[in-house]
């Protein structure tokens, strides 16, 4: 079995470090609190566990086959995204004592990720590039997918902590402000930019 692990995690390395929905969500709450920071990252990690298993079996490429099951699928993760991103901008001008992220942080990860349609594209597309054509494909979609989720949480890791250093210079109220008025901007874009792929 030859699989091209090379081109497989240059480009899982690539991924990774451009911030995407996740990202924002996890930094917006690691600033609060570690504790809030591991919890989207565990949310999220489960969330990726849920797409690996699903592009392994092949659910995913019956949705991502049917142009309405894909589109219902990124119209959801837009609103989600969306929705994240305007209440981050109604309370990002609160004094600080609101502004502690609310709700479930490990829930918000864990939908924040399953809801992203480019998550579930990332395994159907990223995944078969790099298996052997000549061997099984099942053992060789389930490696490569337990290998993408054990790379994200081994960055969740490093980056949730490094997170808490900012913590201090945010808990300016200028600087926090602008941050969180940053991160659900971004959150709205990045909900546009789902509808648009």
């Amino acid at each position: 079995m030859h699989i091209a692990w090379t081109s497989f995690l240059a480009a899982l390395l690539v991924i990774m470090v451009v911030p995407g929905p996740d990202f924002v969500l996890i930094m917006g709450n690691a600033v609060h609190s570690l504790r809030r920071g591991v919890q989207a990252a565990l949310g999220v990690v489960t969330g990726l566990l849920v797409h690996a298993t699903l592009a392994t079996v092949g659910l995913s490429a019956l949705v991502a086959a049917a142009p309405a099951a894909l589109f219902a699928v990124k119209a959801i993760g837009a609103l989600y995204l969306a929705w994240i991103g305007f209440t981050t901008l109604r309370t990002a001008s609160k004094p600080a004592a609101g502004q502690r992220p609310r709700g479930n942080a490990f829930l918000r990860g864990l939908l924040c990720d399953l809801l992203n349609p480019k998550v579930m594209l990332t395994f159907l597309s990223l995944v078969p590039q790099a298996m052997d054509p000549h061997a099984a494909p099942l053992p060789q979609a389930a490696l490569l997918s337990a290998v993408t989720v054990g790379v994200f949480a081994a960055f969740w890791v490093v980056v949730v902590p490094s997170a808490r250093q900012l913590g201090g210079l945010l808990s300016r109220p200028g600087v926090r402000t602008t941050f969180e008025r940053i991160c659900g901007t971004a959150l709205i874009g990045m909900a546009a930019s789902v509808l648009a792929v």
